[in-house]
């Protein structure tokens, strides 16, 4: 199978996916966020395969947020591999990714675990990798937490492992961080290459995406997608100028999708100001704000209390049209695909598929779905 035959290298301007359909998304008390079980993610993930939904994407996350409380909500949460393997039965065209913390698997338990997710989708997996932020995570697993820079230096360490693996051919291998004798993966790979995915946002992070990943992930600051412009398009002229790579710029938002945007604007504001989860989100920032070295720029800080607050990413509230115009505007920042989230995805996902869709193909975003 040729790896641009996978949904997410589709001939659409505009690419979607689906963004945490393992856990939820969002740090408010609101009733209408909850976890979704099994069932509900299911049904979910069959409205947005059925629309031609590009990329359905589990998150990794081994702890919640909120210290002494393993009761939180923010602690539900399936395994990203085991969720990627039943969303892989649940659909049949969307391109299935699971997200892993390196530093908490061995290479070679991804690639068996990705190579089989790969066997089970007919070739529709993709690996989101992640370097790690979230030290209570790695303290349960008693490892260390590298600083900021060597972070990196280990993930392209363990990805070329497991892009070796992925080979099917037996090796011995040796460097700072691995040991390894007679190492190999089977059963070979059916799609011959697994798309990578890193959202990383720092000089050091923007760099190894640029030279490693297939799909970099980013998120922009303010409130006008074409301020994004150059920012994207630098990322871009990185990968190409320095590593001769064309690689992907995707980023995530979370939806309110309503009638009208004044509907939208006031429920987006009863579950992120009215019904805010306060020590969640105090919690995660000061876990943000001391591993990734934000102290002091109260700008960042601020923006990011108020995008995770809402589910992460930009917020995209309004009615159909709204929402239809703003991924417009997105596109022409630069942007080839969103990861859209809702702290209510059944309901979400019908919203948008019903409604939005329809838009973004008469704005010659997006092709109607199946795709002749």
């Amino acid at each position: 199978m040729d790896v641009r035959s996978k949904a997410i290298f589709n001939s659409n301007r505009l690419k979607l996916g689906w963004f945490c359909p393992n856990t939820i998304s969002g740090m408010t008390k609101a009733p209408e966020m909850s976890w979704l079980r099994w069932s509900e993610v299911a049904a979910a993930a069959t409205i947005a395969d059925t629309a031609g939904i590009e990329a359905l994407t589990p998150i990794a996350r081994w702890k919640g947020y909120v210290d002494g409380d393993p009761d939180h909500i923010s602690n539900q949460i399936m395994d990203a591999f085991s969720c990627a393997a039943g969303l892989a039965q649940a659909t049949k065209y969307s391109t299935i990714f699971a997200t892993s913390h390196a530093p908490t698997i061995h290479p070679v338990a991804i690639a068996k675990q990705a190579a089989s997710i790969d066997e089970i989708s007919n070739g529709r997996f993709a690996l989101n990798i992640v370097g790690g932020w979230n030290r209570r995570e790695f303290e349960m697993f008693g490892i260390e937490l590298l600083e900021h820079a060597e972070r990196y230096e280990y993930l392209a360490d363990w990805l070329g492992v497991l892009r070796k693996l992925w080979t099917g051919e037996e090796f011995d291998y040796q460097s700072k961080y691995f040991s390894m004798k007679g190492a190999v993966c089977q059963p070979r790979l059916r799609s011959g290459h697994i798309p990578i995915m890193n959202a990383a946002t720092s000089t050091v992070g923007m760099r190894f995406a640029a030279k490693n990943s297939d799909l970099g992930f980013c998120t922009p600051r303010g409130d006008d997608p074409l301020a994004w412009t150059d920012e994207v398009a630098n990322y871009k002229a990185l990968a190409r100028d320095e590593f001769d790579r064309d690689i992907k710029i995707w980023t995530n938002a979370s939806v309110v999708q309503r009638q009208t945007d004044a509907e939208a604007q006031d429920f987006y504001e009863y579950y992120t100001e009215e019904m805010v989860d306060q020590v969640a989100i105090d919690s995660m920032i000061d876990t943000m704000v001391r591993e990734n070295g934000w102290a002091g720029d109260d700008k960042r800080i601020g923006f990011m209390r108020k995008r995770m607050i809402g589910g992460s990413g930009f917020p995209l509230i309004g009615s159909a049209e709204t929402i239809a115009n703003k991924l417009e505007l997105m596109t022409q920042a630069g942007i080839d695909g969103v990861l859209m989230s809702w702290i209510d995805p059944i309901d979400g996902l019908t919203r948008f598929t019903r409604d939005v869709l329809p838009i973004l193909e008469e704005k010659g975003l997006r092709a109607p779905f199946p795709q002749v």
